[in-house]
């Protein structure tokens, strides 16, 4: 059972990272003037970090007794998404409300260099079940 309930968990984690990424925030950015859309993915992001902590270290203890790389990859996931939400968003609010086009278009790469690599590890774990 938890091992039907890790894949599960995995597969969410990897589909709401997924969705968010490439879904939601191009959806709000299309639907909303830009200030609005700035102002809601501001309010949404840290929502967003705390959900693929939760559930990565959920993943991370269901596959506890079936497979050790599984646990070290979504354990992995889960404790360097903490320094993106505690540090780097903020870092890259500051960024933008100081208007420092130069360090937001660095910090935000670094955010989507992480959540690109959190997703691709995701997927990977998802793909060794086969």
């Amino acid at each position: 059972m938890t091992h039907s309930l890790a894949i599960l968990a995995t597969a969410l984690l990897f589909g709401g990272m997924t969705l968010y990424s490439f879904g939601f925030a191009a959806f709000i950015f299309k639907a909303l003037p830009a200030p609005a859309a700035g102002a809601t993915l501001r309010l949404a992001f840290p929502w967003f970090y705390l959900f693929v902590v939760v559930t990565a270290a959920l993943a991370a203890m269901l596959w506890w007794s079936h497979d050790a790389t599984a646990v070290a990859a979504m354990a992995a996931v889960a404790l360097t998404t903490i320094p993106v939400r505690q540090l780097l968003m903020p870092a890259i609010n500051r960024a933008t409300d100081s208007d420092d086009r130069l360090r937001f278009k660095w910090l935000h790469g670094a955010s989507v260099l992480v959540t690109l690599s959190h997703i691709a590890v995701t997927g990977w774990v998802l793909t060794r079940i086969v």
